[in-house]
């Protein structure tokens, strides 16, 4: 097994790991000389593809709290190294930042790169606002201002295209207790543990000042105090050119995503006799992945997903060996239209035998193995953990292995996952759904997961639609989903082998029924119900059948089965998908008998058959014996003497055996018709309430009735 990894990280792709002090040389007790080195740089950082001026380096909140700014001098790229080497000033504003900077060591973790690429700063006011009042997962709010989730005190305005909130200050300033100073040398041991929260150490000494006065003090630090801002949708960064004159924010400026109080104190030093009463935040895009977007703002992608082109478009760009499972998780509109063979996450997987000991340990570490070799693995299991966010759909080569079910519908994944497209039902069986296959299908439509099929034989995008109070459903275009779920299903039955010669009858029926439904007020039949014919998809009278209804503009419908493999006891004609169908779901041949149940006919209507017909019709006769199905008339077209011959002595048995006793009535639900007049005139009789039909009806001798006795 060969897998990739998908092209998101664990890290978010503005801000690098935190980096430790490799090299530092004191200078004065207000100035040291810093390289600090930073690993495992991911290719994701977007610092590597932007001018060197747009990166900073964003000093530790907790050093910046006691007075220590540094400045960037040079950035150095080590990319076979997956390294980068930063070299900082640093200086000392204040008693507490002199001591800390004479404890800082070789080995202090003391901050991280910020990449302020233009292209991610948020220029739209609603891109912020519709965040408020929204929260995660886990209740935490996206964005909010304040004790209460809001923004009622947050002043958003654009400057030189950008977003920018004013935060208003708080009365007064931030000091230290006298204990602090002796917390420097632990804090110095503290820096060395790049996990250690140092700032909610240092907020246990400190103490808030509301009736000082807010002024800078030469070579002194200012803390100033905002309401809390929490956001965990973007990256806020302290804008320096709209502070006043003489004010200049340390390099602890940029608030992070994963703070959820992260704007309540700022450190500033210079000088000037300006009065300073709000802070400038400008905000920055977090990767598409994790910006914590609902599927209902994605406009533009919602857009593209209602087009089948752009569909149909994407998965022209995937790789073409089809032993490779492919798969993408698609948030935005530009990752739709803008698709590269390369952003394909790629796997391909062995065929696992699995042992048939269902309890095994062995057999459930293999459908383990299995499981995350899938393509689509890293991305659900990334949906469950939380490393993605933002709401979107899935693409992928095939449709998802039942194996998968866990994931799809674990409460995470269902939250995010907005659709399933796949190209081909199944690795294993082609065009043809296996029964857990369809399970699976059954199971993300209960928990809201719709799922679409991109079917190259139909070059149509379909949508699996499950038929209300049924166990079943259809893979149904979409702007058809509505006739689909409301239709009156009409089915024609007959041979694969003989288009017959009804095709003129059945259109004139099929129209009569059409033009004529709205004078009918019976449930099945009436103005406000549309019309759906089903057949087996295959050549014969069933592309007929299709046929006809697409000329009609009638949903055209098929439950396909898989006829490719021939038995060793006998021939099976290998039936190919006839190019009428609209409307289908798809079966394995071992499943005959489940796809025969999945028909759910309203009106079934029978033409010249042979073995499978033959079968059908008795499928028929028992969903009425056993009621089953609605007691709805089955219209046998042609000439009396074949249906006789068909029909007539099998009923004349059993009648004369005794085995239906008691339901020789079936017999008056199968009528004769041999044109579209008379098979009209049936169904007036029918939803009038005139038809003689049912266990209250006559037996007919014949096992069927024919339309003279009416």
């Amino acid at each position: 097994m060969s897998h990739e990894r998908p092209n998101f990280s664990l890290h978010n792709d503005l801000v690098t790991q935190d980096g430790k002090i490799v090299v530092i040389k004191k200078e004065s007790p207000i100035r040291a000389l810093v390289e600090v080195e930073i690993e495992q740089l991911g290719s994701h950082f977007v610092g590597l593809a932007i001018d060197k001026e747009d990166i900073m380096f964003n000093l530790k909140s907790a050093l910046a709290q006691l007075g220590l700014h540094s400045e960037t001098k040079t950035i150095i790229f080590h990319k076979r190294l997956s390294k980068v080497e930063v070299h900082i000033e640093i200086t000392a504003y204040g008693k507490l930042a002199k001591k800390m900077l004479k404890y800082l060591e070789i080995g202090a973790y003391i901050g991280k790169l910020f990449a302020a690429a233009k292209d991610r700063r948020v220029r739209n006011e609603p891109y912020l606002t519709r965040m408020f009042g929204r929260t995660d997962c886990k209740g935490n709010p996206l964005l909010s201002f304040g004790a209460t989730p809001g923004y009622d005190h947050l002043v958003l305005d654009k400057v030189d295209d950008r977003i920018v909130a004013f935060l208003p200050l708080e009365a007064g300033i931030v000091e230290y207790n006298s204990n602090m100073e002796a917390l420097i040398p632990t804090l110095s041991l503290a820096l060395k543990n790049p996990n250690f929260s140092l700032r909610e150490l240092i907020s246990l000494h400190q103490e808030w000042k509301e009736d000082e006065k807010r002024e800078l003090k030469a070579n002194e630090i200012l803390l100033v105090k905002t309401a809390p801002l929490h956001i965990c949708t973007a990256y806020a960064k302290v804008v320096n050119e709209l502070l006043p004159s003489g004010f200049k924010h340390t390099s602890a400026s940029v608030l992070q995503p994963d703070t959820k109080a992260s704007g309540d104190i700022y450190e500033l030093f210079g000088n000037s006799e300006k009065a300073l009463v709000d802070i400038p935040l400008e905000f920055y895009t977090l990767e598409p992945y994790k910006e914590h977007v609902f599927f209902s703002d994605r406009d533009q992608l919602t857009a593209c997903l209602d087009n089948p082109s752009y569909i149909f478009n994407a998965f022209k760009t995937m790789p073409k060996d089809r032993d490779l499972r492919c798969s993408l998780f698609i948030v935005k509109s530009n990752q739709l239209i803008n698709l590269k063979t390369q952003d394909w996450v790629k796997a391909k997987v062995q065929k696992e035998e699995f042992p048939d000991d269902i309890f095994s340990s062995r057999r459930a570490a293999l459908i383990n193995r299995y499981v995350e070799s899938q393509s689509s693995y890293p991305f659900l299991k990334a949906l469950q953990d939380g490393e993605i966010t933002s709401q979107g759909v899935m693409l992928s080569k095939y449709f998802p292995t039942p194996l998968l079910k866990r994931y799809l519908i674990s409460e995470p994944v269902q939250r995010n996952l907005k659709g399933i497209y796949f190209q081909h039902p199944s690795y294993d069986n082609g065009d043809y759904f296996s029964h857990e296959d369809r399970a699976l299908l059954a199971d993300l439509t209960k928990h809201c997961i719709p799922v679409y099929w991109a079917d190259s034989s139909t070059n149509l995008l379909l949508q699996y639609t499950h038929k209300p109070n049924k166990d079943s459903g259809m893979f149904v275009p979409m702007k058809k989903t509505h006739d689909f779920i409301n239709a009156t299903m009409i089915g024609v039955y007959g041979s694969n082998l003989l288009e017959g010669d009804f095709k003129d009858e059945l259109t004139k029926l099929l129209r009569m029924l059409k033009n004529k439904k709205k004078s009918f007020n019976h449930p099945i039949m009436n103005e406000h119900t549309p019309l759906a014919l089903v057949t087996g998809g295959g050549p014969g009278a069933m592309s007929i059948g299709n046929q006809v209804a697409t000329e009609l503009d009638i949903l055209s419908c098929a439950n396909i089965v898989d006829f490719s493999v021939s038995s060793q006891t006998g021939v099976l004609h290998e039936q190919h998908e006839n190019p009428y169908i609209q409307a289908k779901m798809t079966y394995s041949l071992d499943k005959l008998v489940e796809r025969q149940a999945e028909f759910h006919l309203d009106l079934p209507i029978f033409v010249i058959g042979g073995i499978g017909t033959d079968f059908e019709l008795a499928l028929e006769e028992v969903r009425r014996k056993v009621g089953s199905c609605l007691l709805n008339p089955i219209l046998l077209f042609g000439d009396e003497a074949y249906w006789r011959d068909k029909i007539t002595s099998r009923f004349q048995l059993n009648v004369k055996n005794g085995t239906i006793k008691g339901s020789e009535w079936v017999s008056n639900c199968f009528i004769v018709v041999k044109n579209a007049k008379e098979g009209f005139e049936v169904y007036q009789k029918f939803f009038t309430g005139n038809l003689p039909i049912g266990n209250s009806g006559p037996i007919r001798p014949r096992g069927f009735t024919l339309f003279s006795d009416l």
